[in-house]
């Protein structure tokens, strides 16, 4: 077999709780569940940081979010860290972003050949945390409970608008792959969506019976990072009543749907364009969704809504299986590098494992994840996961610790790091983290990084306005049909398959 192509989907903000693939009674995902038929699903795969930027970068680089200064939504993400893009552009792969990767500084490709699309959110240092000043709000942005008591319906919101463009163009890049004989490829297609605001169009409303949207379960005993949470979204004071969190759920499911569909036109093309034989589907989010279980929304904790993701890899040499051993989005760099023949030895030693011996073969090469969150709400210190085997154990110097047996308590009621029954358990856990963990050093870092950042931004808010945000080229005097070509070339050209060609 020649080296594959690779398609990445990513979703943002999916839960693979809420979809039908990993078994949601009522969320239809059947592009999903079609290639978790003929492939690999992960019913144990994480997110390396339950906030958007930084789980990218730890997804893109393999690297846990501590080591490269990646703590928030407004940390930059230096050009000189090596990424899956730049190892594989390396090994004669065209790279190509379409859609959201949340870049933050002046570089907004990070190896990619080509980006097809801007991004959606601001690629400066606008959305950063003051940790000196937890319960002072993000400038112009932060998360509340309007996107709650808000969700419905409507013709099109601007992440409707921005994941048609993400799909619209994917899909045209792939089959003009096919057209020019490009090979291999890595395209990453990553839409906004199911991210809130829970606002879905009325097709994808219509899929579901609003009387059947299920609620979330009761709510559990509250732990301090919690409270904070809900503290920090006004959940404290803005209580939703029943019809708007089913209001909320119905929106995400439909978006969820949604996300699906276009899964679905992307894998369509690959048929199309006689890639599908030898391309590696990939499908996966960068964390996942609350949507109100245990009373909390959207993400920021390491409970299985937020922090679990959608693992689902199909294509060439791969088994059709469920791997029920834990791993994470810091995995995927060396299985993308191991995948793609790469036969450099990484710049940075990566904290991820490759999986494509379980993705081949069936060995379990990866048996643990781990996480790390130092954005808003945290106490001053990080707020940290280590999942593995049918526990988990969350970490913070500042809490109570946490520990749960998801093998016999799913839903993580029980905290049985007080229990005399786990007592070994639980302390070979605390000593764990405590070698892994520097608190105070994490915690000067955090804020050394914040204020410089906070400087950077104040200076450039004055005077002449330059910005990061990607502006994608483009060069509409050689598209379609011009007088520099003749009618035929471009006939030929833009066919898939080429005139006179039967398939």
């Amino acid at each position: 077999m020649s080296r594959p192509n690779i398609l990445i989907v990513m979703a943002d903000q999916l839960a693979p709780h809420f979809t039908g693939a990993y078994g949601h009674p009522l969320v239809r995902t059947p592009n999903m569940a079609a290639l978790a038929a003929r492939g690999t699903r992960f019913d144990a795969a994480y997110c390396n940081a339950p906030l958007c930027a930084p789980s990218r970068f730890s997804f893109m680089t393999g690297q846990h979010i501590t080591r490269i200064a990646a703590y928030d939504n407004g940390s930059e993400f230096p050009a000189s860290i090596p990424t899956f893009a730049h190892y594989l552009r390396h090994a004669g792969y065209r790279t190509c972003l379409s859609g959201k990767m949340h870049f933050v500084g002046p570089d907004q490709l990070h190896g990619f050949e080509e980006r097809l699309t801007t991004d959606i959110y601001p690629a400066d240092h606008a959305w950063t945390p003051d940790w000196e000043a937890p319960d002072e709000r993000i400038d112009k942005w932060y998360h509340n409970m309007d996107a709650v008591r808000q969700a419905g319906v409507a013709a099109t919101t601007f992440q409707y608008e921005y994941d048609e463009e993400v799909a619209f163009l994917a899909r045209r890049r792939m089959l003009e792959y096919a057209m020019e004989g490009v090979a291999p490829f890595c395209m990453v297609a990553s839409f906004i969506h199911p991210h809130d605001p829970y606002v879905a169009r009325p097709e994808f409303w219509a899929l579901y019976d609003h009387d059947a949207i299920d609620l979330p379960t009761p709510d559990a005993p509250a732990d301090p990072h919690s409270i904070r949470l809900r503290r920090g979204i006004a959940a404290d004071i803005v209580q939703p009543d029943e019809d708007e969190i089913r209001n909320a759920r119905h929106a995400y499911y439909a978006n969820v749907s949604y996300v699906d569909a276009r899964l679905g036109q992307l894998v369509q093309a690959l048929e199309e364009a006689d890639l599908i034989d030898n391309t590696i589907v990939i499908v996966t989010a960068d964390h996942g969704e609350m949507l109100g279980e245990r009373g909390l929304w959207y993400k920021m904790n390491f409970f299985e809504h937020a922090a679990r993701v959608p693992l689902i890899v199909a294509g060439p040499g791969i088994r059709q299986q469920r791997v029920a051993a834990p791993c994470s989005l810091v995995d995927l760099m060396p299985t993308l590098m191991e995948i793609a023949g790469c036969d450099e030895a990484p710049a940075m030693p990566l904290d991820g494992v490759s999986l494509w011996p379980t993705l081949a073969e069936g060995h379990e090469s990866q048996t643990e994840a781990i996480g790390e969150y130092c954005a808003e709400m945290a106490p001053g210190l990080p707020v940290c996961m280590i999942r593995r085997g049918r526990f988990k154990y969350i970490h913070c110097e500042a809490d109570p610790p946490q520990l749960y047996d998801l093998a016999a308590d799913p839903g993580e009621q029980r905290n049985l790091a007080d229990d005399p029954a786990h007592a070994e358990t639980a302390a070979a856990f605390a000593a764990e983290a405590a070698r892994r963990w520097d608190g105070a050093r994490i915690r000067a870092d955090v804020i050394a990084t914040q204020k410089r950042r906070r400087a950077v931004h104040a200076a450039m808010e004055t005077g002449a306005w330059t910005s990061w945000d990607y502006n994608p080229p483009r060069d509409a005097a050689r598209e379609y049909v011009r007088n520099t070509v003749s009618w035929d070339d471009v006939v030929h050209r833009m066919q898939y398959p080429p005139p006179g060609v039967k398939r």
